[in-house]
Formats: C-alpha cells, sequence, structure tokens
C-alpha cells in the first residue's frame, strides 16, 4: 500500500469550509480512481495547517491521480482558495497498517 500525503497551511477560518469542500468535492472524486483506498485528513485550528493522508493499492494507482490531468491536480486546483501558500506533495510505502 502507498499513501500521498499533503501538507497544507490553510487560510484562517476555513478549516469546516475546507471539509466540507473535501466530503462534497474531493472524497466522491478519490472514491471513483482505481486503487484509491482510503483519506484521513488531520487539522490544527490553532496554527491552520492541514494534513491529508490518501491510500492507494499500488504505487501505480497513486501516480496515476497525480498525471498532469489526473484527480488530485483538478481537485488541488478546485481548492486552492483554502490555501495560504502552495500545499507540499509527498508519497510513502505504508510499512504498517493495523
Amino acid at each position: 500500500m502507498y499513501a500521498r500525503v499533503t501538507l497544507a497551511q490553510l487560510q484562517p477560518g476555513k478549516i469546516n469550509e475546507l471539509i466540507q469542500f473535501l466530503r462534497d468535492n474531493v472524497v466522491p472524486a478519490a472514491q471513483a480512481q482505481q486503487g484509491f483506498k482510503g483519506l484521513l485528513l488531520l487539522t490544527d485550528d490553532n496554527t491552520n495547517k492541514g494534513i491529508a493522508l490518501a491510500l492507494w493499492e499500488t504505487e501505480a494507482a497513486m501516480a496515476a491521480g497525480e498525471a498532469s490531468d489526473g484527480y488530485y491536480t483538478v481537485q488541488l486546483a478546485r481548492g486552492a482558495h483554502f490555501f495560504a501558500a502552495p500545499p507540499v506533495r509527498e508519497a510513502y510505502q505504508v510499512s504498517i497498517q493495523v
């Protein structure tokens, strides 16, 4: 299994709106992607930081969504107004899952 981690500095006061955007737009789009296994969103109201952790069955499935016209790029652009700075994307292999 693989994980895409997106680290973001969010606009102040936008966390609840971001959560609704993710539920209404990003989650359904992600669920339609082959190999998608789940999504976690971590937020901190005090620092306006967010971490999104998307789980993928294979590295190829994760990479497919990151293509220039892939779902990740499209959803990131649609939600750009939530970010105070460009988000940082990282990829990891999941070594332990319980």
